[in-house]
């Protein structure tokens, strides 16, 4: 899978049983150490590819600058000996049996983030977790450099290989290795997407490059413009995006599994790409942000095309709403009444709650595809970072569906968090001139008062899971990990991972 746009192009990964026996000066070796018993020294993790001169010359390297091997230290050496142009050791922490995939991950990540440019990188890190390593040199590796002029643009080519060595080259190893590959692809195509400035992605652009990212994959796409969504009754997608001359899209993408009586999930994604809250108008800091309001389409986008690569057996539709809220003369405002796809009435009483109205009429329609489970994601609530911080998604919905939601994403490094609808909360969505409200009048659990609006529209029967990512879509802060700044790429692995979860055991 490759982006729609230039983007990321990201590494070849292959896997070998030893270290090539030319020296190539650009390449680098990354090897994972750990701290010893008593701190005092500093261990490379075993790997069958690593005689043990190797290992003694790299440890002696290391001794000699008082390297330590704690948690996602790095410490880059020469070893003469190798055919390598340097070695970059990087920290596990303190000696164990075995170490979980995401210190594995984030590790792999500080390393790639400190390699500056190297083409080439070799790792025995896959000794320890191979598919954990490949995903964190990937997305650690991750620019978007799009909009750079010559002046400022990366002058290197940036990581473009990866040989992962290990003692295992059976074809099982290598799935695994190229497995690990596409989901990191995934993920970094969705970080494109919301790196992608709103003056160049805007509601019909999007649906340009999800339509031509599906089609790539073999999935079916249909693309529902302005005048079809006012006239199968559209209203939350139609009522945001009239403030805007960038009218809005609905965007359909299908793949069918090999099995006949095979489970259908649902996927929505809020494609909201730019938010300036309408006439309930956000402040000027940080709007600029707001420019990972489509985070949730993103990663649906990136998800759907992923389970058609890895050819899932199971049937998976893709529903993306995409639009544009702005003020102007032509907004809905505080006040007005909509129709949501399906017949429910809503009175509007802030504009920059839109992102419920939206993926309500989505909602509704991936309904009627009949789905036994129903995923959706969105940067829905400011409320979820008030909660539960800038890193940890909160899940809403069925509890049964919910709770294996959060496991599932806690056992990728994505750590969702499950959250309760309390039944309560909908007497804060009554309106005195609609069905509903689209907020409540209570400054408390917001997260959870757009929870409980999103679940008046799931069907009865359906399992149903909302994943908030207001926080974790997109990084403001300092890189981390495999994190940099900008887009994250969350919850792909999430939703990747459940899909594959379902499709093993229903």
């Amino acid at each position: 899978m490759s982006p729609a746009t230039p983007g990321y192009q990201t590494p070849t990964v292959t896997v070998s049983t030893s270290l090539p026996k030319r020296k190539a000066d650009g390449s680098v070796l990354v090897v994972p150490v750990v701290n010893g018993d008593d701190d005092s020294e500093v261990k490379v993790v075993p790997n069958p590819s690593l005689h043990a001169a190797a290992v003694a010359e790299i440890e002696s390297a290391l001794a000699a600058l008082n390297a330590k091997g704690g948690c996602e230290q790095v410490t880059r050496v020469v070893a003469p000996s190798l055919p390598v142009g340097s070695v970059l050791a990087v920290g596990l922490g303190k000696r164990r049996d075995g170490y979980p995939a995401d210190v594995i991950r984030r590790a792999a990540g500080v390393a790639a983030r400190s390699l500056n440019g190297t083409e080439s990188v070799l790792t025995t890190l896959s000794g320890v977790g191979l598919a954990a390593a490949v995903e964190g040199l990937i997305l650690g590796a991750y620019r978007f450099s799009d909009f750079r002029s010559d002046k400022t643009a990366p002058k290197d080519a940036g990581l473009r290989e990866i040989t992962a060595l290990t003692s295992d080259t059976k074809s099982t190893t290598k799935e695994a290795a190229q497995r690990a590959a596409d989901i990191a692809t995934a993920v970094a195509t969705a970080r494109d997407f919301v790196n992608t400035p709103p003056s160049h992605l805007f509601p019909d652009e999007f649906a340009r490059r999800a339509k031509a990212l599906g089609e790539a994959a073999g999935l079916s796409v249909e693309v529902l413009d302005e005048k079809a969504l006012e006239k199968a009754g559209y209203g939350g997608i139609i009522g945001v995006g009239k403030g805007s001359s960038r009218p809005p899209r609905l965007v359909r993408l299908s793949h069918k599994g090999a099995k006949r009586k095979g489970k259908r999930v649902a996927l929505v994604g809020k494609g909201i790409t730019f938010d300036t809250g309408g006439i309930s108008i956000k402040p000027a800091a940080n709007m600029h942000h707001m420019t990972s309001d489509m985070g949730g389409a993103a990663a649906v986008i990136a998800t759907v095309v992923l389970a058609a690569k890895q050819k899932l057996p199971i049937d998976v539709i893709a529903t993306v709403p995409m639009a544009e809220n702005m003020p102007s003369a032509t907004a809905q405002r505080p006040g007005d009444v909509l129709t949501q796809y399906g017949g429910i009435t809503v009175e509007v009483l802030n504009t920059d709650a839109e992102g419920r109205l939206i993926l309500a009429d989505a909602i509704v329609r991936a309904g009627e595809d009949k789905p036994d489970y129903l995923i959706e994601t969105s940067t829905l609530t400011g409320a979820q970072t008030v909660a539960l911080g800038a890193r940890t998604p909160g899940v809403m919905g069925s509890d049964e569906f919910r709770d294996r939601v959060a496991t599932i994403s806690q056992s990728v490094g994505e750590n969702a968090w499950a959250m309760p609808l309390p039944e309560e909360l909908k007497d804060d969505l009554k309106s005195t001139v609609a069905d509903l409200a689209n907020v409540s009048g209570s400054r408390y659990a917001g997260m959870l008062v757009a929870g409980t609006y999103l679940r008046e529209f799931v069907p009865d029967g359906v399992q149903w899971a909302h994943i908030d990512i207001a926080g974790p879509a997109y990084n403001t802060g300092g890189p981390w990990g495999y994190t940099g700044k900008g887009g994250t790429g969350v919850p792909t692995r999430t939703m990747f991972a459940v899909l594959e979860d379902i499709a093993a055991s229903g």
